[in-house]
């Protein structure tokens, strides 16, 4: 066997770590925005980045196998109701679609997060995901703050994965 065509052990190009805590630092900024410089725009490309980070983090996390392309689903979204914003779209055309993207963030934060041992990942992931699906779903009735604390569930569960998840090493000849 040659040793250069060898590819186990794979080493880690980006520790799972880093896959949980580049999203919620990306979050952060975006949230801070919120009280100090309410719908600017600058936050949006904050947003976009923080979004395509996401699928670095959804490639590690285990779940169902429907459970993956929502996160995909909610990235696109996402990114797309940024580029709206950023084009100056109304807000009334760009809000559902953030809200419908907000449906597949709450469906693979749920999902993947009961395939998490730590406990805390579990219920912070599964409360994340059902707020966020429930705004989404109420939001005709509740008043956009309504979504705050949705914004901190998900920045806490990244970083409660960043911190307390073990992910299990990919077998030899598995792939992502």
């Amino acid at each position: 066997m040659n040793p250069a065509l060898d590819v186990a052990p794979r080493r880690e190009l980006i520790r799972f770590r880093v896959t949980a805590l580049v999203p919620a630092a990306l979050f952060g900024v975006v949230l801070v925005s919120f009280p100090i410089a309410p719908g600017a725009i600058w936050a949006e490309y904050v947003g976009i980045l923080f979004h395509l980070s996401i699928p670095l983090l959804a490639a590690r996390l285990d779940g169902p196998g429907w459970a993956r392309p929502a996160a995909y689903a909610w990235v696109a979204l996402d990114v797309l109701a940024g580029t709206l914003y950023i084009n100056e779209i109304p807000h009334d055309q760009a809000w559902p679609v953030r809200l419908a993207a907000h449906i597949f963030a709450g469906i693979w934060m749920a999902t993947s997060s009961l395939y998490v041992r730590a406990v805390a990942v579990r219920v912070v992931g599964v409360a994340a995901g059902v707020w966020l699906t429930g705004y989404t779903l109420l939001e005709n009735v509740l008043p956009q703050g309504a979504l705050g604390p949705a914004s901190i569930l998900a920045t806490s569960w990244f970083v409660l994965l960043a911190v307390l998840h073990k992910p299990v090493p990919a077998a030899s000849g598995r792939s992502h």
